[in-house]
């Protein structure tokens, strides 16, 4: 496995692992969220990010990361690619290459939650809105010393 940046040409590739990763790991959110958030993704986030994505030796993509200020704004693992240790390549190398020390973590999204933990996050805050004014909170993490 090989991480490097992502292009433009790769991003329809990109919401299609979003949407897989996120219909099995957020389950707290609706059918009309997702409708909503995807295309926002795709035209604005992708855009507003250093997208980096990890692919295998065949050149399959399997995850992606997102990093903007610091911050890990997206990490994302294809489903079948989900225990495999990808995502914990991802974090850190947007750790090491990226200087990222954050992220925001859903409340709901437990995994999430004790995946940044195990990487050495600790929360330091809590917001009752996430990024779009929806009542899913965010807890702010951010990388142990």
């Amino acid at each position: 496995m090989k991480i490097e940046s992502a292009g433009k040409a790769e991003h329809e590739q990109l919401i299609e692992i979003w949407e897989a990763s996120v219909r099995a790991t957020h389950d707290f959110l609706t059918e009309s969220d997702l409708i909503e958030l995807k295309p926002l993704i795709l035209h604005q986030y992708f855009k507003a990010v250093d997208l980096s994505v990890a692919r295998s030796g065949e050149g399959k993509i399997l995850g992606f990361y997102g990093v903007s200020d610091g911050n890990i704004e997206m990490l994302f693992v294809a489903p079948k690619a989900r225990g495999k240790g990808i995502g914990a390549s991802l974090a850190r190398h947007a750790i090491s290459a990226r200087a990222a020390t954050r992220v925001d973590v859903n409340e709901q999204n437990e995994q999430a939650l004790g995946f940044y933990e195990h990487l050495g996050f600790a929360v330091i805050g809590r917001s009752p809105l996430d990024g779009q004014g929806k009542p899913y909170p965010l807890l702010h993490m951010r990388l142990s010393a």
